[in-house]
């Protein structure tokens, strides 16, 4: 409920000289926010706060924010009817429980009370301990391994606040598991990326957030009534990166399927670093899944610092083998990004006593004491992207903004 006490004192502050309040951009940012709630409690609480400032003046001006006394305290009442009105409630599985009370602390809220364990034959239990009648639901669990555990406490979780009335329900899945089955290559195999997305749609979710989705075609698993928001992590490899003394960089895919992926970094870094980049790919041959038979390089790659950019690092093996064959081709340094870093088996170890410089990773899975202590690891939060697409959806603003 909305919280009805004003702080009128704080106003009665801001009143300054005589003359009407000169109405600034970031006012009609304020005006539009709160034209896009659709709360009717925040919609009054935000019209008796815009009454109550813009029935004082002043003429003074705050050098840093551009805005008068005035409309600051219009500001943080805004904000504080916004928090306080319960429209958006944000919960989070055991999946990756740091990122998920990074994101909450990114949207100055907590997180949703809520016990997600087990009984004692192993079933999962779950309970949310606050009412989410109408309420904009969003739940934070990645399907990172243990694979099934999080996936189910994940469906039940949704169905739990279906049950419970909640108005909309939005899957926020840093990392989407069984993504990598997305169509039959041979005889008498599942589609398990569609079958996952079923399983979400049948719960009744109603929007997914994900981060670099294994194959764009995922998000055509799920119907027409559930849109798919799938973000690009890339954009903070590409800041990282642009922040570093490259010589002649080259952006490198590892494979056919992840050029699109790559030629997006690379210009990345043109468009914002002012960064002269090349491309190149790998062409490789599997003898089975997770082994490497034969790698081709295609491109030239003599005296360049190399990114080789990928959606995930697994068992790391690709990743190594195509840093050795980069090297052997004249590469001056090595470097890997990836948005999803599994590394799972000898991956770590791999990674620890590979030729590459460094490998960057995004916190979507989460991390362990092993890859802390591994000083070619660097791993990154997408906790501030995933929160802006979360307050863009709850505002209704634009989620390609995020990427401009």
């Amino acid at each position: 409920m909305c919280e009805n006490s004003h702080d009128e004192s704080g106003v009665k502050k801001a009143m300054g000289q005589n003359g009407e309040i000169n109405i600034n951009p970031d006012y009609q940012q304020l005006e539009n926010d709160i034209t896009a709630s659709n709360d009717i409690a925040v919609k009054k609480q935000l019209d008796v706060n815009k009454s109550l400032v813009c029935a004082t003046s002043t003429t003074d001006t705050n050098p840093k924010t551009g805005m008068t006394p005035a409309e600051e305290a219009f500001e943080d009442l805004t904000r504080k009817a916004k928090r306080h009105a319960g429209g958006l409630k944000i919960f989070s599985g055991n999946g990756n429980m740091a990122l998920g009370l990074e994101i909450a602390r990114n949207l100055d809220l907590n997180l949703g009370k809520a016990t997600v364990g087990r009984f004692a034959d192993g079933e999962i239990k779950v309970a949310i301990h606050e009412n989410v009648r109408g309420k904009d639901c969003y739940v934070i669990q990645p399907t990172c391994p243990p694979v099934n555990d999080n996936l189910m406490e994940l469906l039940l979780m949704v169905s739990t606040l279906s049950r419970a009335s909640a108005r909309r329900i939005t899957v926020v899945i840093p990392y989407y598991g069984y993504a990598r089955q997305d169509r039959k290559m041979q005889a008498r195999v599942p589609i398990s990326a569609a079958d996952v997305a079923r399983l979400l749609e049948a719960m009744g979710i109603d929007r997914v957030i994900a981060v670099d989705l294994h194959c764009g075609q995922i998000q055509g698993f799920f119907g027409p009534r559930v849109p798919v928001d799938n973000l690009d992590g890339g954009v903070i490899g590409v800041d990282y990166f642009g922040s570093k003394d490259l010589h002649n960089p080259v952006v490198i895919s590892p494979d056919a399927g992840g050029v699109y992926r790559a030629k997006k970094f690379k210009e990345g870094l043109e468009n914002k670093y002012e960064m002269e980049a090349g491309l190149a790919m790998i062409i490789k041959q599997r003898a089975r899944a997770g082994s490497i038979d034969q790698m081709d390089l295609v491109g030239n790659v003599k005296d360049a610092d190399c990114i080789i950019v990928d959606d995930m690092i697994d068992t790391a093996g690709t990743m190594c083998k195509a840093s050795d064959v980069l090297i052997a081709k004249g590469a001056r340094r090595v470097f890997a990004f990836a948005s999803h870093g599994l590394l799972s088996g000898p991956g770590n170890d791999r990674i620890a006593n590979s030729s590459m410089e460094e490998v960057v990773i995004l916190n979507t899975i989460p991390t362990s004491p092993q890859r802390q202590a591994n000083d070619k690891l660097t791993e990154l939060s997408v906790a501030e992207l995933l929160a802006k697409a979360i307050f863009n959806i709850h505002a209704k603003k634009s989620i390609s903004a995020l990427f401009k």
